[in-house]
C-alpha cells in the first residue's frame, strides 16, 4: 500500500463555517473561481463569502469558468489573481471550477507562463495555496492532484502534480441539492466510473480498492432512486451519500488514476458534446467484459464486494448513462480509424487491468457508434 493525500478535508453540513479559521493562515486576499450561477444557486458562494468576511479576508470573484475549462481562461484568471494581489485561490463549483482553480493558482504564481509550459510542468514558482468547495457529487477533484483542461486545439488533457493538491477542501452536501437531474446523473455515473476504473487499474492496492468499493455501494442506491425521479430527485440523506461516494471515488483515483474509458470518453466530449460522466461510463461495459475475460477471479471478487453481479451493475451504469444521450452519436468507420493514434501508448489505456490496444478501442467505437 502506498498512499499520499495532503489536503485537509472537511465534509459535513456547515463545515465551511465550522472550519473557517483555517483560511486565516492563507492570506488577506484571494481570488474566487466560481462556476457562474451554480455557485450562487447552491449557496456555496454565500457560505464562502461569509467565512471570508468573518476572517477579514478580501475576495475578488472570477466567474468565467466554462464546462471542460480551456487553459486560456485559466491564464486570464491567473493574471487577475496576480493583479489583485491574491495570496490564495478558492474554487467553488463542480469539477470544471475546481480543476480551473488549480490551474489558476499555477498561472497566478507564474503570470508569464503559457499553455505549453503549463502542460510541461515548467513552473518557476509553486502555485498559490488552493481551497476547494465542491457543489456536485461526481468528480472528486477536491482530493486529487489532477486538473483536466481543454487545450488550444480543443483536446482534453489531464495533468498530475503534487503541487495541485488543495491546502483545504470543504464538502457540504447541501450545496448539491440544487443540481438538476441531468447533472446529478452525469456526475453520479462519473463516481461509478472513477471507482470501477480505479479498482481495475494496474496501480490499485488495498487502500484504493477499499475506497472504490465503498464509493460504489454508497452511490448505487441514490442513483437508482434518481432514475425514476422528478427534476429535484433526491432527499438530503441520498444527496449526502452521493457526495461522500464522490469523495471516496476521488480518493481511489488519487492513487491509481483512471483507465481507458475516461480517456476515450474525452473524445465524445470534445467532438459530440457528451457530458463527461456519460462519456466515460459509455465504455465501462466494454472494459468490464475485457477484465472479466482477462482475470475472471479478480472480476468476481469485485462483484462480490459491491453486492451486484455483472449484469446488474452493467444495467445500472447503462441506465444512468441515458441511452438517448449516446444514441445521437453516429461515427463513420474512417473517423474511428483516424482517431486511433491518440490511444497508442496512452497511459490510461496501459493502466487498464486487461491488456487493451488501440485496435480494440476501435472495435468498441465501431460497435457502439458506426451504424
Amino acid at each position: 500500500m502506498d498512499y499520499f493525500m495532503p489536503t485537509r478535508l472537511h465534509v459535513g453540513e456547515g463545515c465551511i463555517d465550522r472550519h473557517k479559521d483555517e483560511l486565516h493562515a492563507l492570506g488577506e486576499r484571494c481570488l474566487l473561481v466560481v462556476s457562474g450561477q451554480a455557485a450562487k444557486a447552491s449557496g456555496a458562494l454565500a457560505d464562502v463569502q461569509a467565512a471570508l468576511e468573518a476572517c477579514g479576508i478580501a475576495g475578488v470573484t472570477w466567474d468565467g469558468v466554462a464546462e471542460n475549462p480551456p487553459v486560456a481562461g485559466c491564464i486570464e484568471a491567473g493574471r487577475l489573481a496576480a493583479q489583485s494581489g491574491a495570496q490564495f485561490v478558492v474554487g467553488i463549483g463542480g469539477g470544471s471550477a475546481l480543476d480551473a482553480a488549480k490551474a489558476t493558482a499555477v498561472f497566478a504564481a507564474n503570470p508569464s507562463l503559457g499553455e505549453a509550459g503549463f502542460y510541461a510542468l515548467e513552473w518557476e514558482r509553486n502555485p498559490l495555496p488552493i481551497v476547494l468547495v465542491g457543489t456536485t457529487a461526481g468528480t472528486g477533484s477536491e482530493v486529487t492532484k489532477v486538473s483536466v483542461l481543454t487545450d488550444g486545439a480543443h483536446r482534453k488533457h489531464s495533468i498530475h502534480d503534487d503541487r495541485l493538491y488543495a491546502t483545504v477542501a470543504f464538502g457540504d452536501s447541501r450545496h448539491t441539492h440544487t443540481c438538476p437531474l441531468a447533472v446529478t446523473l452525469s456526475c453520479g455515473v462519473d463516481i461509478l466510473a472513477h471507482a470501477t476504473e480505479s479498482y481495475f487499474s494496474h496501480k490499485s492496492d488495498e487502500i484504493s480498492r477499499a475506497f472504490a468499493v465503498r464509493a460504489i455501494r454508497l452511490a448505487a442506491g441514490p442513483l437508482r432512486a434518481a432514475l425514476g425521479a422528478a427534476e429535484v430527485p433526491l432527499n438530503a440523506s441520498q444527496r449526502r451519500a452521493l457526495y461522500e461516494a464522490s469523495i471516496l471515488g476521488g480518493l481511489a483515483i488519487n492513487t491509481t488514476g483512471t483507465c481507458f474509458p475516461h480517456n476515450v470518453g474525452y473524445y465524445l466530449t470534445e467532438n459530440y458534446g457528451v457530458p463527461h460522466g456519460f462519456a466515460s461510463a459509455a465504455f465501462m461495459p466494454a472494459m468490464l467484459t475485457l477484465v472479466r475475460e482477462a482475470d475472471p477471479a479478480y472480476a468476481a471478487a469485485f462483484y462480490e464486494q459491491i453486492g451486484m453481479d455483472e449484469e446488474a451493475y452493467v444495467s445500472l451504469v447503462t441506465d444512468v448513462c441515458q441511452p438517448a444521450e449516446l444514441g445521437r452519436i453516429h461515427m463513420s468507420a474512417d473517423e474511428v480509424e483516424a482517431a486511433l493514434p491518440r490511444w497508442e501508448n496512452n497511459g490510461s489505456v496501459k493502466n487498464t487491468w486487461a491488456d487493451v490496444t488501440a485496435g480494440q478501442i476501435g472495435e468498441i467505437l465501431r460497435s457502439l457508434f458506426v451504424k
